[in-house]
């Protein structure tokens, strides 16, 4: 059965999980954190550039600050939308008055700001605060 490499975000291993088993709760081999949760997880530089490079299921990125106003109305729905897609692609958080290095690379210019990544490259970018269903609309299918 063919996998879908997933990083864990949580300790950074490289996982393959079958594609039919992925709605499944699927866990990291090495330190047991699911590797699809049903809610946005903050994640570190170091882990985004690693899943946004190897990850073959869609990785759609919140680049937010917590003093801004739409990132804080968006919240919530981002974390909807992560429930509503678990197991077709992984919701995660980059806040970017902690980690201003990723935003800056990717040329950001504003937050909120989703990125999705899929195969190891950018399929997808999109300023501005967002509903559930509208991000789940807008998230590529993987």
């Amino acid at each position: 059965m063919a996998g879908k490499k997933l990083t864990c975000l949580k300790c950074a291993q490289l996982n393959r999980v079958p594609y039919d088993k992925l709605g499944d709760g699927p866990k990291c081999g090495s330190c047991g954190t699911a590797l699809m949760p049903a809610k946005a997880i903050e994640i570190t530089p170091a882990i985004f550039t690693k899943a946004s490079a190897s990850d073959d299921v869609p990785l759609v990125v919140d680049f937010w600050a917590p003093w801004c106003g739409p990132c804080k109305m968006m919240g919530p729905e981002f974390d909807k939308a992560a429930k509503a897609l678990t197991g077709k692609a992984r919701l995660v958080k980059l806040n970017t008055e902690s980690h201003p290095a990723p935003s800056q690379r990717l040329g950001i210019r504003g937050i909120p700001t989703m990125i999705a990544w899929q195969n190891g490259r950018e399929v997808k970018r999109q300023s501005g605060a967002m509903k559930m269903g509208q991000i789940v609309g807008w998230v590529p299918k993987g």
